[in-house]
């Protein structure tokens, strides 16, 4: 039954990564991002990577935090909105 758990919790890992890079690519192809946005943007990948690197425990508010940044970013460039609100919604599957 643990193995289960880890193996789906591995899957949803494997996915939060393809989310995350997929925005990368999404954003290399976006001109003119706001720099409060910008920084916002690294803050969040900043923890994911940290999250995914360790496989610790989120801190708390990580899928909170990516909900609010696909909020702001939603007005200015509704193309990566999208795919922010994918990764909060798999940090919130991920159940950490």
């Amino acid at each position: 039954m643990q193995a289960d758990r880890q193996s789906e919790r591995d899957i949803r890992m494997d996915r939060l990564k393809d989310t995350l890079e997929d925005l990368h690519r999404r954003l290399a192809d976006t001109d003119d991002v706001d720099p409060e946005l910008k920084e916002l943007l690294e803050v969040l990948d900043g923890d994911i990577h940290k999250l995914l690197e360790t496989g610790a425990p989120e801190p708390a508010g990580l899928a909170s935090q990516a909900e609010s940044v696909a909020s702001r970013f939603a007005a200015r460039h509704p193309q990566l909105e999208g795919v922010l609100r994918e990764i909060a919604d798999a940090l919130a599957r991920v159940g950490i």
